[in-house]
């Protein structure tokens, strides 16, 4: 697909820096640089080879000193003609140059235009487009690995594979619809049943991912709660690295949440540091204890943090979510430790104490393993789009089989199939809604 307008952004981040970059594609991106640059000449430009020169105002004045690169079509990431200006950063300068190419002719790019082009001109299929944008906001090195794997086209490849599988079961079935009089035979029941079974089984696989999918993109919700003095902040602050939240000796010091991200050996977790559990007739105390027991309410991971000096008697009731995971940390080891945690074999740390650190994280990260939502050797991991529309695909599946089995009309089957075979497309892009489109390249940054 080729556009008749010539897009340009900023596409490095904004802010003071030693270079940004400005990108430009479409069938002018090399007659507009030509204009703007002072170099060599336009008709001199080698692919992937970069020049030194200035970019002018219209008045020949110099804006900045770059470095010029130019991709030409269809050999570019677009499948346009590129041109990529690396400049000083500094959001001055670059608004400079930007408002000079689009002075020029160029006209300025939505966010996602330049991956919506690359989609579009059969670059990249959209598994590879949302890729681009979990590998910008990875938060772990596991949550990066995944998203190169995906923007490899392994994911892409795996659903291309799927629906080629459906396509042949579905222009057998219509085949035979349309065509009685001619000496096709379909396939017997039994066939096509076992060949949906098998779609079936790899539509389960990916769709296992998907809890894995969201916490590699939005971590896993994790509440630290306990008694008031517990030391709650300071297992947050040992987890961190850093001060976060006040630490002291007088119960009550934390009276609201404390939010932070922490890497926990590539499993990204939100840590929620939470007022202390007891009762209390205090109004911002109580505000406080409330809005603890809804994060917990809400947690996918709670670490109740107990005060290793008090008994088992002392430790506040929780009420903790269906298929959340509890942890039972036991701190002050420093302190005398009651016999109630000696004699029932817990492990006690201290959380003031940088070498416990490691001990935590290990004993954090082996609940969150066993819990089975997270593998890290599978680095398949499907968003809530993807989700969607697999979800789809399988129910109508499993409609088209039941009704293989109860020897429907072969035309209904063939609708069930057909809807499994649009849901299918849709992870892929390989049907093609503009509302599919708009929902995914609105929420790229500009200049992607």
């Amino acid at each position: 697909m080729i556009s008749n307008s010539t897009i340009a952004a900023i596409a490095s981040p904004p802010g003071t820096g030693a270079v940004a970059l400005l990108r430009m594609s479409g069938i002018r991106a090399r007659e507009i640089a030509g204009e703007v640059f002072s170099g060599p000449a336009e008709s001199t430009w080698e692919p992937r080879r970069q020049y030194f020169g200035k970019v002018l105002n219209r008045d020949k004045q110099t804006i900045d000193e770059v470095l010029l690169t130019y991709f030409p079509a269809p050999r570019s990431f677009t499948g346009e003609s590129v041109v990529e200006i690396a400049c000083h950063g500094g959001i001055v300068v670059t608004r400079r140059i930007l408002a000079r190419l689009l002075e020029a002719g160029a006209e300025a790019a939505a966010p996602g235009e330049f991956s919506q082009r690359a989609f579009l001109n059969g670059k990249i299929d959209l598994t590879q487009a949302e890729a681009i944008m979990d590998l910008i906001s990875a938060k772990t090195e596991l949550a990066s690995r995944a998203a190169q794997e995906q923007l490899s086209g392994r994911f892409g490849r795996e659903v291309a594979d799927l629906r080629e599988k459906l396509i042949g079961i579905t222009a057998h079935v219509e085949a035979y619809i349309d065509f009685p009089d001619e000496d096709i035979s379909p396939d017997s029941s039994g066939i096509l049943v076992a060949k949906m079974d098998m779609i079936l089984v790899k539509m389960e696989g990916m769709l296992s991912t998907a809890t894995q999918g969201r916490i590699l993109r939005e971590g896993i919700a994790t509440v630290i709660c306990g008694a008031p003095n517990a030391g709650k902040s300071s297992l947050l602050n040992l987890m961190l690295g850093f001060d976060r939240a006040i630490v002291s000796d007088l119960a009550g010091t934390t009276r609201d949440t404390i939010e932070e991200f922490i890497n926990l050996r590539g499993i990204p977790l939100r840590l929620i540091d939470t007022a202390g559990l007891r009762e209390s007739d205090e109004e911002v105390e109580k505000a406080g204890i409330a809005r603890s027991r809804q994060k917990i309410a809400g947690a996918e991971l709670v670490i109740l943090l107990i005060d290793g000096n008090q008994s088992s008697g002392q430790v506040p009731e929780i009420e903790v979510p269906p298929g959340s995971r509890l942890v039972r940390l036991v701190n002050k080891a420093d302190l005398p430790v009651h016999a109630d945690w000696r004699e029932a074999g817990y492990l006690l740390y201290c959380c003031r104490e940088e070498e416990d650190r490691e001990k935590i994280v290990g004993h954090l990260y082996d609940a969150i393993i066993a819990g089975g939502s997270f593998d890290p050797a599978d680095l398949v991991a499907i968003n809530a789009r993807h989700q969607r529309c697999l979800e789809r695909a399988e129910e109508a599946l499993r409609a088209a089989k039941l009704g293989l089995l109860a020897a429907e009309s072969p035309e209904f089957v063939a609708m069930d199939l057909r809807a499994s075979l649009a849901a299918v497309g849709d992870v892929i892009g390989a049907v093609d809604p503009d509302e599919i489109l708009g929902e995914i390249f609105s929420q790229f940054c500009i200049g992607k």
